[in-house]
């Protein structure tokens, strides 16, 4: 079994005494501060000394290649991107605190994900679409290392699917510039160059992120140990669950409970660290 620790506050006399605590037989830096630990099996306490530490930890099986996925999925929100777009585009009429608010409760999974979205959707009403691009130009910023990992999963011939309880608006620009082979997120409605308040079609809710998921990996016909799904919220969960390998990305604590490994200080890019 592999130990993989990583994150900005991991120094070199963390990695002699979690070596010691681990009881693992040799280590080899990976990346700059990563690095892979060999050992035997998995102890609980190394969970609470790294926690203690801001250092991302996992337990992972010896041979885990990147070359070996067939697929990796994201979130967008917060995940693939630093910020929450739903907000951003508040903001613009004066109605983040009210939005953010709803959308923090329902990442929490504290109300229902579609009802949450359609009560903030309704407050963007009158927004011109013109606003959308700004947001898009001028405060959309990717997550730490998500270039990276993206390189990284083109370079090993792994697809790349974005789901997105946010906006198509988004996400097709984001499949675009990065070179994405999948996406599914939500439609807005506009008339006469303005929201409307309302979406077009079903809603990308967390049955949907997981059916688009699942059909997607029978479309590559590959075996779930070859799938990795990376989220942050409590919609994001029933997708993970279908994956290989479920990490939760700097996620509420329901995500982190539920998710094989988390990566909570590390960027994106501690994905490629995980494997070998």
């Amino acid at each position: 079994m592999n130990l993989v620790a990583q994150g900005p506050g991991l120094g070199a006399d963390d990695v002699l005494e979690l070596a010691r605590l681990a009881g693992c037989s040799s280590f080899a830096e990976i990346a700059e501060r990563a690095f892979r630990f060999r050992c035997g099996e998995g102890k609980a306490d190394v969970a609470a000394w790294c926690e203690a530490r801001r250092i991302d930890h996992a337990w992972m099986p010896e041979g885990r290649r990147l070359a070996d996925l067939g697929l990796l999925a994201m979130d967008m929100d917060s995940t693939l991107i630093t910020m929450e777009t739903i907000d951003e585009l508040g903001e613009c009429v004066g109605k983040k605190p009210e939005i953010a608010a709803i959308t923090a409760s329902a990442m929490r999974g504290e109300i229902d994900y579609s009802e949450s979205l359609r009560r903030r959707v309704a407050l963007l009403e009158g927004l011109e679409e013109s606003a959308l691009l700004r947001v898009y130009e001028e405060r959309l910023r990717l997550s730490p290392g998500a270039e990276r990992l993206i390189a990284a999963c083109k370079a090993h011939g792994v697809k790349l699917l974005l789901v997105s309880g946010g906006f198509t608006f988004f996400t097709e620009r984001l499949k675009a510039r990065l070179g994405l082979d999948y996406t599914i997120s939500n439609r807005l409605e506009l008339a006469a160059g303005r929201l409307t308040g309302r979406l077009v079609g079903a809603i990308v809710d967390a049955d949907a992120k997981a059916r688009k998921f699942l059909e997607v990996v029978a479309e590559l016909r590959i075996q779930k140990d070859r799938t990795v799904a990376v989220g942050d919220g409590a919609n994001d969960l029933k997708m993970m669950a279908q994956a290989g390998l479920s990490v939760a990305y700097r996620a509420k604590p329901v995500v982190r409970a539920q998710a094989h490994c988390a990566l909570t200080w590390s960027g994106l890019d501690g994905v490629v660290n995980l494997f070998e």
